[in-house]
């Protein structure tokens, strides 16, 4: 007959359980943590409180419909060169607007992953962080490389594929500086917040609703072209640009106020 310590046995058993309650909830976190969804990482970008700023913000829409409203008349009579032309003014004013408005990719409030704690025994350093001209630039350069699938993705929706080349292009760079600049300059390259924008399930503000709104308004603008009217304006891209800078302003105003959050 074994012999048993009254003693030791309790302490035996409550440590087992112990450890299968410590196991037990260590396999949850790691599940929780694996069904967690990019959501959960991403928060609306909220732009800067300075009064410059909050000026800047409604300033900026006002200018970008302004542009495309006096070029109108140009763009239906020689859509090639007005787009060439207006496109470097229109992506001068995303940078303004990024830089001014909007938090820099990398810090607190860009809505992406909280910054990392310092380990123990580092320091803090202060005053080191994202330069917004620098990403600004960067956000420049990305939004320039996308503009090539971008084309290609509006020729599978239907864009002319032999003919209007530069139309098409020129249309794609317009959409890219629009709606992805700003996206770029405040998620950076964040795998989990393009996955969230991607998936459309990143939370409305002023940059993503941009970015629904130039979709929706570019895609109804596709629908004046097959008319049999016979006018000017209907011809390839123009009514896809009046949809784009459209939708993109409305999207963008909506994001911002009524709709930020959700």
């Amino acid at each position: 007959m074994p012999l048993v310590d009254p003693v030791t046995m309790p302490s035996a058993i409550a440590k087992s359980a112990a450890a299968q309650a410590h196991a037990a909830s260590s396999k949850v976190a790691s599940s929780a943590s694996k069904d967690a969804s990019p959501t959960t990482l991403l928060h609306p970008v909220q732009t800067k409180q300075t009064p410059v700023a909050q000026t800047a913000r409604h300033a900026f829409p006002a200018l970008v419909a302004a542009l495309f409203v006096l070029r109108f008349r140009a763009l239906v009579a020689d859509p090639v060169s007005t787009m060439a032309s207006t496109l470097p003014l229109t992506a001068a004013l995303q940078i303004g607007y990024a830089v001014l408005c909007l938090p820099v990719a990398g810090s607190s409030q860009s809505g992406a992953k909280a910054a990392r704690k310092p380990r123990p025994g580092e320091k803090k350093r202060e005053g080191a962080g994202p330069n917004p001209i620098a990403t600004a630039l960067l956000a420049l350069v990305l939004t320039l490389l996308v503009t090539p699938p971008l084309y290609a993705v509006t020729v599978l929706f239907g864009a002319p594929f032999l003919t209007h080349t530069a139309h098409t292009f020129l249309c794609a760079a317009h959409f890219a500086v629009l709606t992805l600049l700003p996206l770029f300059y405040v998620h950076g390259v964040d795998a989990a917040a393009w996955a969230a924008v991607g998936g459309c399930a990143a939370p409305l503000d002023e940059t993503f609703g941009g970015l629904v709104g130039g979709v929706a308004g570019a895609w109804l603008g596709a629908v004046p072209i097959p008319l049999d009217w016979d006018r000017d304006w209907q011809r390839w891209p123009v009514t896809i640009l009046c949809g784009l800078y459209g939708g993109y302003v409305v999207g963008r105003v909506l994001g911002g106020t009524v709709a930020w959050g959700r």
